[in-house]
């Protein structure tokens, strides 16, 4: 891979690398742009005015597939062109939660992570960093190194942020869907152009699912959140999702679907295979369309039916599926009938 420039690797520890950007070091391309990020919109689209977006659904027999073809072929398809990277801070944020021993099922798979780093480099993207708040635990650089995603981002010199204990600042709540007056965010993502939520294709105790909107709770920081963002879930999970997706605006998902998780997710739930990666600009189409896959009927997820209209389409009829049909990857997911998020969401 065309690595990006390395420090030296005399005296440096695997853990003085992974942690550099906690110093600062992460990224240097801070302004107007990524201060408009959070700038407010106006009003909200009405439900049933959504604008149409694309989604693109590739087939992956595993993880030793060639990912990093998929991507690139998927952001091609959406229209991602190098002059679009080239020269951009790209911000990759998957999904890190829990480890135990033997599990590929809970967290994005490091792979592809490498995969996306991979991708982004090869369109001629100046730096990609990858970073994430863990929800469950305060070391964050633990869950990483037990993940496995700490070998490769050691091995491919990509600095990671640990979005908890960043320094913050605070904009004003424009969406609402909450009662929360203000948000505060790292300032690590007001100093990147990109943002990629790399999530995994799970079910959830509480949201039903959780897909690439979801996992940008762990763009929170704990230190201000708590564990595991409390402030958050009290002020309504549905709601909170909605808000921060509104606010932070990321330009892609990635959902690693290849061995997601069903039954009682995001942790406890056991492997799914689905064999499918999943992309797209506008998170809630891919949310949409994951749930599709999935076998749950997104109108009836209530954080997509809050984000339809306002952030993006949800309805199959707004959604240009490319690569793969939903038909022809269709994977249903058990799902746990006394979980009350579970109830009356089967397709």
């Amino acid at each position: 891979m065309n690595h990006q420039e390395s420090p030296q690797r005399q005296g440096w520890t695997r853990r003085d690398f992974i942690g550099a950007a906690l110093a600062g070091t992460a990224v240097g391309l801070a302004g107007y742009w990524g201060w408009r990020r959070f700038l407010p919109e106006g009003l909200p689209r009405p439900f049933n005015r959504e604008k149409p977006a694309e989604t693109f659904i590739a087939r992956a027999s595993g993880y030793q597939s060639d990912l990093v073809s998929r991507i690139l072929s998927g952001l091609q398809e959406l229209g991602v062109t190098p002059g679009e990277i080239r020269g951009k801070s790209i911000l990759l944020k998957p999904n890190l939660v829990e480890t135990r021993p033997g599990t590929i099922h809970i967290n994005t798979h490091p792979l592809v992570v490498r995969a996306a780093v991979e991708a982004f480099l090869h369109l001629g993207a100046a730096r990609v960093l990858v970073a994430e708040g863990v929800g469950h635990r305060r070391d964050s650089l633990l869950v990483l190194e037990e993940s496995g995603l700490a070998d490769v981002l050691w091995e491919d010199r990509i600095p990671f942020v640990d979005l908890n204990y960043d320094t913050v600042f605070t904009a004003a709540n424009a969406h609402g869907a909450t009662r929360l007056a203000t948000l505060t965010f790292p300032e690590t993502l007001k100093q990147v152009d990109w943002i990629v939520s790399v999530a995994k294709m799970k079910t959830h105790h509480w949201a039903g699912v959780t897909l690439s909107m979801k996992n940008l709770f762990g763009v929170m920081p704990g230190s201000y959140y708590g564990w595991p963002k409390n402030i958050l879930h009290h002020a309504g999970i549905e709601g909170s999702i909605v808000d921060i997706n509104a606010a932070v605006k990321p330009q892609l998902a990635i959902v690693d679907g290849i061995i997601g998780m069903e039954g009682d997710g995001p942790i406890m739930g056991t492997p799914k295979e689905a064999g499918v990666l999943v992309m797209g600009r506008n998170l809630p189409a891919v949310d949409a369309t994951c749930a599709r896959i999935m076998g749950i009927n997104p109108l009836r997820i209530p954080y997509l039916e809050l984000a339809a209209g306002r952030l993006g389409p949800i309805r199959e009829a707004n959604i240009r599926q490319l690569g793969e049909s939903i038909a022809a990857v269709r994977t249903p997911f058990a799902l746990i009938d006394i979980i009350p998020a579970h109830q009356g969401i089967r397709s």
